[in-house]
């Protein structure tokens, strides 16, 4: 149970910068401690910094989701300091292949787009998992993206569109293995978001994004699960 002395733990990943620094300040001021994580040990601590003297409750970890052991030592190092992990929000993902075909593919940027956008999401979960099911409490919460939506599909970026849409299949998997657990799993688009994914076509600021979806990362007990969202509205996929 967690009281006043006890906040819940949230870590999330790509906290450095654009939407994952914005959903980080968000939980902040909702009395979290979170744990900012970012490739460089040095950005991460310089985001949990920045909160600390905003009046947030934070610390920093080094993290790459493409690397298993970074994964698994920042999970482990967060659970034993805390003793506990409440929210994930998978924010760290990439986008390099605008320009690409899925007809003349670069296999590499297909790779290292699905390593990150998925295998990196896969990893984070796995680790969350079992320490939110000692604390009988969860809520995941993983950023994805409309170009996944399978209703819509496209053939620009074709390796981002893909991962997306994977993510939101493993987001409704995980779900539904933890629909009786009360660990929550929902995926987020924020929409044409100002940060570097966006190539210049944003239409409202990271922080405007992130107050969007922060609701998913705080949902009640008897809130959705397994679902795609944009704001309040459900997505099709």
């Amino acid at each position: 149970m967690h009281t006043a002395s006890t906040p819940r733990v949230a870590l999330v990943t790509g906290a450095n910068r654009g939407l994952g620094r914005a959903l980080a300040h968000g939980l902040a001021r909702q009395g979290l401690h979170v744990v900012t994580t970012a490739r460089s040990i040095d950005a991460a601590r310089q985001a949990a910094v920045e909160l600390r003297d905003l009046g947030g409750l934070a610390s920093g970890h080094q993290l790459d989701v493409t690397d298993p052991a970074s994964v698994f030592r920042a999970f482990a190092d967060t659970i034993h300091e805390h003793g506990r992990l409440d929210v994930l929000i998978n924010s760290a993902a990439v986008a390099i292949d605008r320009n690409k075909t899925v007809s003349a593919p670069d296999m590499e940027i297909v790779q290292e787009t699905m390593n990150a956008n998925v295998m990196g999401v896969w990893r984070c979960c796995a680790q969350a998992v079992p320490a939110m099911r000692d604390g009988g409490y969860g809520r995941i919460l993983n950023i994805t993206s409309h170009l996944g939506s399978l209703s819509t599909m496209e053939s620009s970026s074709p390796s981002y569109r893909i991962s997306k849409a994977a993510l939101n299949a493993f987001t409704l998997t995980l779900a539904h293995e933890l629909a009786d657990e009360n660990i929550l799993v929902n995926a987020a688009s924020p929409g044409l978001t100002d940060t570097r994914l966006a190539y210049g076509t944003a239409t409202q600021s990271a922080e405007a994004a992130a107050e969007s979806m922060l609701w998913l990362a705080l949902l009640p007990d008897s809130g959705p699960t397994g679902g795609i969202f944009h704001g309040p509205d459900r997505l099709a996929w």
